[in-house]
């Protein structure tokens, strides 16, 4: 079985190239500015595809630090 559905990585394909056109913007509505980084490209592209309801893998939770 495949982790990530064939139009969840398109989708991430088609960030990439909106990252390298300069037209990838980051935040609510595209207003925090543009997305120069490729791992942060990533990021929005899965979490875009996770909120279309895309076979897409949970986001990893912050790790509970273990008390003594």
């Amino acid at each position: 079985m495949a982790k990530y559905s064939r139009s969840a990585s398109k989708d991430v394909k088609r960030a990439l190239h909106r990252r390298k056109k300069g037209t990838l913007k980051s935040g609510e509505g595209g207003e925090g500015g543009t997305v120069k980084s490729r791992k942060q490209a990533i990021a929005i592209a899965l979490s875009e595809a996770r909120k279309k309801g895309k076979k897409v893998p949970r986001r990893k939770s912050k790790s509970k630090s273990k008390k003594s």
